[in-house]
């Protein structure tokens, strides 16, 4: 893949719409981050999901961008007016990849948004997928992204498998992630329909987020990371020729028993990136996060729904 030109932002601020974990008494910003205080009247809803909103500046030109739409619309759209933003002001969504807890959102928040949003994707994000745990007893079929149901509720469907350019030139969407680790090798469990028959779904649609901050380096993005985090970090830096990386957030897909075994690695090559900021959340699981702050302490910061994150400028 070659380099793409990914522009330079003064400012990038990321609000976490949707996460698996919210705590009303995490009241203390720390570096980047910035505590929501919402009362519990108004309080954050928390899923299984994973919806962020980005807000990405440089000079005059701002724009808005979000990766996922969480589990619901439920929970998506009161945490959004719990915050007080303005859905209108999205003009692109990325799709990290296609299962329910990263789209199950989408058509509510496409009700709230003029028509023509952009929803950025690979092709594979509308497959047909299923959990088959021990490849022995498959699981019931899991809810598929509709490519004419979302545009009939207006979206502008935008499928893409390389990596893209969006918000001018300062939002990456890195498309297939390429696999070069050797301890991250997909989800045993999990199938996709493809060419007539049930196999191991290879994930090719799954994809993160990138931003490049002015003399701090790559904000990334990941949704599940079924490609791997250190895999997903490293293709950022490669595809936008960025070395520096500033914070990793996202998904990390480390829970249950498939999983933890690769925590240890994990950790050590994320050592190795040196990120400023590691923040964990959705799927990363328990241990593992547990074990990112026992092991990057200077660098860990404990994610709740409803945290805004300033990179640049106010940092």
């Amino acid at each position: 893949m070659a380099q793409v030109g990914l522009g330079e932002a003064d400012r990038v601020e990321i609000t976490v719409l949707v996460d698996n974990y919210t705590d009303l008494f995490l009241l203390e910003d720390q570096g980047p981050m910035r505590r929501s205080r919402l009362g519990a009247g108004r309080a954050p809803l928390a899923e299984h999901g994973l919806a962020v909103l980005a807000r990405v500046r440089c000079g005059s030109d701002e724009h808005t961008i979000m990766l996922d739409a969480g589990l619901s619309s439920k929970a998506l759209l009161h945490n959004i007016e719990a915050g007080k933003l303005d859905p209108a002001e999205i003009e692109t969504l990325v799709l990290s990849h296609g299962h329910l807890d990263h789209f199950g959102g989408l058509t509510g928040l496409l009700k709230t948004v003029p028509a023509g949003m952009q929803v950025v994707c690979h092709p594979d994000a509308f497959l047909r997928r299923r959990l088959n745990p021990g490849g022995r007893n498959p699981l019931r079929e899991m809810p598929a992204l509709d490519p004419d149901r979302l545009a009939s509720a207006g979206a502008d469907v935008r499928p893409v498998e390389g990596a893209s350019l969006w918000c001018g030139d300062l939002a990456l969407a890195l498309g297939r992630v390429e696999r070069i680790t050797d301890f991250e090798t997909g989800f045993a469990w999990a199938e996709a329909y493809i060419d007539g028959g049930w196999t191991r779904d290879p994930f090719n649609d799954d994809q993160g987020l990138a931003f490049r901050v002015k003399d701090r380096g790559l904000v990334v993005l990941g949704g599940c990371s079924h490609a791997g985090i250190v895999n997903t970090v490293h293709y950022a830096r490669k595809v936008s020729g960025t070395d520096r990386v500033c914070a990793v957030l996202g998904g990390f897909h480390l829970t249950g028993p498939i999983f933890e075994p690769i925590i240890e690695p994990t950790i050590q090559e994320m050592k190795k990136i040196d990120p400023e900021y590691i923040i964990p959340m959705h799927c990363t699981g328990w241990k593992a996060i547990n074990r990112f702050e026992q092991a990057m302490p200077d660098r860990f910061l404990l994610n709740s729904v409803g945290t805004r994150y300033v990179f640049g400028e106010e940092d």
